[in-house]
C-alpha cells in the first residue's frame, strides 16, 4: 500500500510539474518610429517612457510600476507603449514628417517640458494632444494617471 501511495504521489508530482500555467501578460514596448505609426493607425494614445541608461529611477519604475499586472493590462488595452532614450546616438526619429535626433525629438514631443528622467509623455497623434508627467510614479499613482489620461484624451477626441 505504501508503495502504491508513493508511486501515486510521484505521478501526480510529475504531471503537475509538466502542466503549463498561463504566464502573466507582458508590456508590449515599441521603439518611437514604429509606435508612432501604430498609434496613428489604431487611433490610440501613445505612452512614451522617456528614459536614459544611467537613470536609477527609470529602472525602479520599470521594476515597480511597469511590471505590475494591472498597469500592464491598462497600458496594453488603451495605449501604444513606447520606450524612448533621447541619448541614443545614430538614431533618426520621424515625427510629423520631419526627422530628428533623440534630443531634438524629446524637446518637440514634450513641448520643451522635459525636466528630467523618467518622464512619461502621453500623446494623441490624431488630435495633437499632449500631456507630460515628470518623475517616478508608483503603481497606484500611475494607474490613476492612466485612467485620467484615457478619460481626458477620449473626451477631447469626441469634440
Amino acid at each position: 500500500m505504501k508503495k502504491l501511495i508513493s508511486i501515486s504521489l510521484i505521478a501526480v508530482s510529475l504531471l503537475s510539474s509538466s502542466f503549463k500555467y498561463p504566464t502573466s501578460e507582458e508590456l508590449k514596448w515599441m521603439d518611437f518610429n514604429a509606435g508612432y505609426e501604430l498609434a496613428k493607425k489604431k487611433n490610440k494614445i501613445m505612452l512614451v517612457d522617456v528614459y536614459t541608461d544611467w537613470c536609477g529611477w527609470c529602472k525602479v519604475m520599470d521594476r515597480e510600476t511597469y511590471a505590475k499586472p494591472e498597469v500592464i493590462k491598462m497600458i496594453n488595452a488603451d495605449f501604444v507603449a513606447i520606450k524612448f532614450n533621447p541619448e541614443k546616438r545614430d538614431v533618426v526619429y520621424t515625427f510629423e514628417g520631419k526627422q530628428y535626433s533623440g534630443e531634438q525629438l524629446a524637446a518637440v514631443i514634450s513641448n520643451n517640458q522635459l525636466t528630467g528622467y523618467p518622464t512619461t509623455i502621453f500623446m494623441y497623434p490624431k488630435g495633437r494632444k499632449m500631456n507630460v508627467v515628470g518623475g517616478y510614479q508608483n503603481e497606484n499613482n500611475f494607474k490613476n494617471v492612466l485612467t485620467n489620461i484615457k478619460s481626458e484624451f477620449k473626451a477631447g477626441a469626441k469634440k
